[in-house]
């Protein structure tokens, strides 16, 4: 068998080198009311228990309806 060859872990950092390309960051600005901002802020708090009042009302109205007939 030949020996393998060890492969190179070093980064390149002579003239030919891959040039580091800079790095974008896009930020973007919005004005909120306070109202807004606080949903904003609280929205991943809000939306499961958004949710959650939903399915609660729907088993209510499904059991208030099988109440009914009887």
């Amino acid at each position: 068998m030949a020996k393998q060859k060890k492969k190179r872990s070093k980064k390149y950092s002579g003239v030919d080198a891959a040039s580091k390309r800079p790095s974008v960051t896009k930020i973007t600005a919005v004005n909120r009311s306070k109202t807004s901002q606080w949903l904003f802020n609280r929205k991943s708090l809000l939306k499961p228990a958004g949710i959650a009042l939903v399915i609660i009302l729907i088993i209510i109205l499904i059991l208030s309806g099988i109440f009914r007939l009887f």
